[in-house]
């Protein structure tokens, strides 16, 4: 059952109420309460111009643990050769922007819509949304994206113009120590290959409540 949610109730069903493929409510908005109250029960909104809003919580959570990053010796001399400069929350707007129009496989066009865009930029104004970048010769070339509850990161979108500058703000953000927990969301083979995982939904949740 698809539950659609009442405009001015911020609650939410419970997620394990949700569709197979992880559907589990439609309908709300994206003001910054309603936002933080879905990641601290798991459930993240996804979905295209052409639909309202859908809110998704998987049944199996696809995460990766910082100390379970694989980095191979080419990604280890690109770390260790200073090639790009890493930074925090210095540019989100530029990095939410990025994310958007970067192509992606099997995909046309873009969930990160403009509604999305500006929900997240909010929430990074209120200290919930963060950003890393990676730099060279002072161009922004990769960074990632995400919502912090506690200590989980719950990453929203990633992109690169160079090889391997999205994996090393990735290794930065696994490397600092301020998250036990990378929540990737969904499966995909690139992050499988950097060392995430399927956990259960029970286990996700767990790890989420120790926040």
């Amino acid at each position: 059952m698809i539950f659609r949610l009442d405009e001015h109730d911020l609650c939410f069903p419970s997620p394990a109420l949700a569709e197979p493929d992880g559907l589990l409510a439609i309908g709300g908005d994206l003001r910054p309460e309603r936002l933080l109250e879905a990641y601290r029960q798991g459930i993240f909104p996804w979905y295209s111009n052409d639909t309202p809003i859908l809110w998704y919580s998987p049944h199996e959570r696809f995460v990766l643990f910082p100390e379970e990053l694989k980095i191979s010796k080419s990604m280890r001399q690109v770390l260790r050769s200073g090639r790009f400069t890493v930074t925090v929350d210095h540019a989100f707007d530029q990095v939410i922007s990025a994310c958007a129009v970067q192509p992606r496989v099997g995909q046309n066009g873009t969930w990160i819509t403009a509604d999305m865009q500006e929900a997240y930029m909010r929430l990074h104004a209120l200290g919930h949304a963060h950003s890393v970048e990676t730099w060279r010769n002072g161009k922004l070339v990769g960074g990632l994206y995400g919502v912090a509850v506690g200590g989980v990161f719950c990453g929203e979108s990633m992109f690169s113009r160079e090889a391997n500058a999205s994996k090393t703000a990735l290794a930065a953000l696994c490397q600092s120590n301020t998250y036990r927990l990378i929540d990737c969301q969904v499966y995909t083979d690139h992050l499988a290959t950097l060392g995430a995982r399927m956990v259960s939904r029970a286990i996700y949740m767990s790890l989420l409540i120790q926040t």
